[in-house]
């Protein structure tokens, strides 16, 4: 069998946080690919706002490096289980995976996840310990830790004999060494363990071609691209191939352009062979898991799985009082056009009509990719309203599920009561607790995915910001009755439209946490707070102090007025009740309640109580 020597497949796979995007910098540059003069901004694969913004990969990138005689073609890929769908068809590309690992932090959910995926696919693994510069860095423990979770996720002898490699990718030094004193001065011996130990891709060339698609981009000058991996044969520009659809179909359709991928850019090429990771344009509506291969040698590679959707919101058009105000799209037509837009390259997202032309059925992994998406649509101009976010419950085998989420908790000892009777109210059961020594524990627990909608704020007052949650999709399992997590406390609602005052706030601050701040624009039916108590009180927070002639000497001077509570997108999102909708422009995240009028509000509560 002939192989291609000179080329590596690699996937950089870890939890969030743990330096994938970092260490692919360090590769890219110690391999020489930029000028000497080029300036070169830190975690360079992560090129969109957002993704710089919050320090997280979102969506996989390809890039690719000359060692020596090799070319490696790396990808980086997303740690954030909403992401995973990513991570799933990454593996079809590739032949090795680079499993990094936070010395001190060790094997996360995401950890599990990831490495679940690459040995499935029967993957070889090259074990990074990085962060090994951390004063807490622990390399030995950590590795055990990595063999029992290989050993638990069923890794066969050969992957068991995972090469180790102990980096700190901040410093771009790396060694095989664990005494972080004795690391080289570059990375070099990471490049030999990827050379020595991920196998070549076989050599088939000559064989009938078979490309298949396992991510999507878009463009506006030649519409979809596909990327993937050219499994066998050789593609070239020109070339009159066949499309072979998931549904069946054939579609015929001649390549227009090839790029190949080269430190941070793509190149165009006018032929790839077997084992080279390519973008290819040409094709108007190809998806992901579909094979292009000869006219006349139809045969289709088996289809991706693309991971379903456990989590729905509606999206709105915005029809409060301040409507179309701040924003510059507020049709539902633009609306929707951005939504389809999104589709083009999001596999793991559903965009469904409803009865209403106004509104639409957004599913996707988790409250982070719709999160995500919401915020791209505001950064872009768009104004619209979403509702609360919902699991969706799935019938397996006859009976009702629902997803359930695997969840690791790092907490300081003295908070562990309070951790565990939370998750046990959202009804969370307990799998393992790790005593760490030094004062630190690590609980286990299976939680609804229900019950971990809008937990995170909680949980971070229940910790006083000391505790890192981290939580997995793991699977359905039968719907559990009754309630499930959700929001206790009532809110304060507004009952005039106008600005809010500070004699307006300090009147009713009393009554719970505040929301907005002097001067903010409110209308009758926003939330402007959280009341103390579990029901819902309507407020007016406009009103202004009666100016009359009596003063009193010291009575205005002593009064201070307390922070108010502004939360982000994702802290909104969460805060949502069932009769709630969050209203977002480019400007402003505002809270409201589905009806408006105080009156009518009432009249709707009566009515569900007596269906009740």
């Amino acid at each position: 069998m002939k192989l291609r020597n000179d080329l590596r497949n690699i996937a950089i796979i870890a939890h969030v946080d743990h330096g994938k995007t970092t260490l692919v910098d360090e590769l890219l540059k110690q391999s020489g690919i930029f000028r000497e003069n080029e300036t070169v901004s830190e975690r360079a694969m992560d090129s969109n706002d957002l993704e710089r913004e919050r320090g997280i990969t979102i969506l996989a990138k390809n890039t690719a490096i000359q060692y020596k005689d090799s070319r490696i073609n790396i990808l980086d890929t997303p740690g954030h289980a909403d992401f995973g769908g990513e991570v799933e068809r990454i593996m079809k590309m590739v032949d090795g995976v680079l499993l990094v690992v936070d010395a001190y932090e060790g094997c996360m959910p995401q950890t599990r996840f990831v490495l679940k995926k690459a040995l499935e696919q029967n993957l070889t693994p090259i074990v990074v310990v990085n962060k090994i510069d951390k004063p807490s860095a622990r390399p030995e423990e950590v590795i055990d830790e990595v063999l029992e979770l290989f050993i638990e996720l069923d890794a066969n002898d050969e992957q068991l004999e995972f090469p180790v490699v102990y980096a700190s990718a901040i410093n771009g030094t790396a060694s095989t060494d664990p005494d972080p004193e004795k690391q080289d001065e570059n990375m070099q011996c990471l490049y030999d363990s990827i050379i020595e130990n991920i196998p070549a891709p076989v050599d088939n060339s000559e064989d009938p071609l078979q490309f298949q698609v396992a991510l999507l981009d878009y463009n506006d000058y030649v519409g979809r691209i596909g990327i993937g991996r050219v499994f066998r044969g050789t593609m070239k520009v020109g070339q009159q191939v066949a499309l072979m659809k998931l549904d069946g179909s054939v579609k015929q359709f001649r390549v227009t352009k090839i790029f190949g991928f080269f430190g941070l850019k793509r190149e165009e090429i006018q032929e790839a062979k077997a084992g080279d990771l390519i973008a290819v344009s040409g094709m108007e509506d190809i998806n992901v898991g579909e094979t292009v291969c000869p006219v006349e040698h139809q045969d289709q590679l088996p289809v991706l799985r693309i991971d379903e959707p456990t989590l729905q919101m509606t999206f709105l058009v915005n029809n409060s009082p301040f409507a179309g105000r701040e924003g510059k799209f507020v049709t539902s037509r633009k609306i929707e056009e951005r939504l389809m837009a999104q589709l083009q390259t999001d596999v793991s997202l559903r965009v469904e009509p409803t009865d209403s032309p106004d509104a639409w059925t957004v599913s996707g992994r988790g409250e982070l990719h719709l999160s995500i998406l919401i915020e791209n649509m505001r950064r872009e101009g768009y104004e619209l309203q979403v509702s609360k976010p919902q699991v969706i419950i799935k019938e397996v085998d006859g009976v009702k599920s629902e997803p359930v989420e695997r969840v690791q908790i790092d907490i300081p000892e003295e908070y562990m009561g309070g951790v565990i009777e939370s998750l046990g109210q959202r009804k969370g059961e307990m799998l393992d607790m790790v005593n760490n020594g030094n004062g630190q524990v690590r609980l286990m627990f299976m939680v609804p995915a229900r019950g971990l909608i809008g937990y995170s704020t909680e949980f971070m007052t229940l910790t006083r910001g000391y505790g890192i949650i981290n939580h997995t999709f793991e699977g359905y399992q039968p719907l559990q009755k009754g309630r499930v997590g959700g929001r206790r406390q009532g809110v304060l609602v507004s009952m005039e439209t106008g600005k809010a005052s500070q004699y307006g706030i300090m009147q009713v601050e009393d009554r719970g946490i505040i929301f907005v701040e002097s001067g903010t624009e409110i209308y009758g039916g926003m939330i402007v707070g959280e009341h103390t108590r579990e029901n819902d009180i309507t407020v007016n927070i406009t009103k202004l102090k009666q100016a009359t002639n009596v003063r009193s000497a010291n009575k205005d001077q002593t009064v201070t007025i307390k922070k108010a509570r502004i939360m982000t997108l994702e802290e909104s999102l969460e805060y949502l009740n069932d009769d709630e909708y969050c209203e977002v422009t480019p400007e402003s995240i505002r809270l409201r309640k589905k009806i408006l009028d105080k009156n009518e509000r009432e009249r709707a509560e009566k009515k569900n109580k007596v269906t009740q």
